[in-house]
């Protein structure tokens, strides 16, 4: 047969769907007419938070990557701790009033697991990855990844987790927040995936070493920056800094032509200082076309969006 001759450069990849397990731990509590907890406190509505993050990530990634919830559960109660304890909806409460939560507070994760079938339902391919929502205090990293040859995603890898028969990621998101904090959950796991894709490439060739520039740490060099950093920031989380400064962040929209000057920048740039924005303008730098170099595609999405295409 004839080689398969090599893909187009600046093509539209085809779009993927991955599908979702959801788990929303949300107590009721009788004492207060059968609220739930996001009701009770006011937090917001799991499902709003799912639907626009999905929007949100659709967009962002030009419409490569669609999560779709192939199965929903909602808990009534608070998940286990790896020491077996489980609070009651009055004792969270207590937690909550104090500012001061059971420790350890890990999530026990192959209860989890075990729990809700996750491994066959991966196995089976009826589910892609795991979206577990909850409150402060749930314990719940912001991603985990399991499965064979699962890699460090923000936490350990969960052991033992090999005949799910494929790599996926457990997402922890917190209601009491925003949208802008699921970005931030979902960006830290691109930073762990996109560094662990680049971890043998050196030099200027490491796209990625380049992309995370921020003046602070490179100075003269900024680039795009980091989830915590944008390009002129001084500290975490700065990201209404007004100090201009000398960017090729612009550049990536051209990619893969990087070849442009710097420009001057500030947090105009990034919406002034809001988490979302910043994080969506963010993630809408990553180069999301076809074609490849040194056997790493030009669709950094495709690697975020499944962890079993890493290498």
């Amino acid at each position: 047969m004839p080689p398969t001759p090599p893909e187009p450069v600046g093509g539209i990849p085809a779009p993927v769907r991955r599908r979702v397990l959801m788990i929303t731990f949300n107590p009721q509590f009788p004492a207060q007419g059968g609220q739930r907890l996001t009701e009770l406190l006011n937090w917001n509505p799991p499902e709003n938070l799912a639907s626009a993050f999905i929007s949100d990530i659709q967009s962002v990634s030009y419409g490569y990557l669609t999560y779709q919830i192939a199965e929903r559960i909602v808990v009534d109660g608070l998940p286990a701790k790896i020491d077996g304890f489980i609070y009651t909806p009055e004792a969270y409460l207590e937690a909550l009033q104090r500012g001061q939560g059971h420790q350890p507070d890990t999530v026990d994760y192959t209860r989890l697991l075990t729990t809700f079938r996750i491994l066959d339902k991966v196995r089976g391919r009826q589910i892609d990855e795991v979206w577990c929502f909850g409150g402060p205090y749930f314990g719940f990293y912001e991603s985990v990844m399991a499965g064979p040859n699962a890699f460090f995603c923000n936490a350990p890898p969960l052991p033992n987790t090999q005949e799910a028969g494929r790599r996926f990621l457990i997402m922890g998101f917190n209601y009491q927040r925003g949208v802008g904090e699921m970005l931030e959950a979902f960006a830290h796991r691109a930073e762990f995936i996109l560094s662990r894709v680049f971890q043998r490439t050196y030099g200027e060739a490491n796209l990625w070493e380049r992309f995370t520039r921020y003046e602070k740490a490179h100075p003269g060099q900024a680039e795009c920056g980091t989830v915590h950093y944008a390009p002129n920031s001084r500290t975490d989380y700065d990201w209404g800094n007004p100090t201009p400064v000398l960017s090729r962040c612009r550049n990536w929209r051209n990619f893969p032509d990087l070849s442009g000057p710097p420009q001057w920048v500030d947090c105009s740039e990034w919406g002034n200082g809001d988490m979302r924005l910043h994080h969506l303008w963010w993630l809408s730098l990553f180069p999301h076309i076809t074609g490849q170099r040194d056997g790493i595609a030009y669709n950094w999405w495709q690697y975020v969006a499944d962890p079993n295409q890493v290498p």
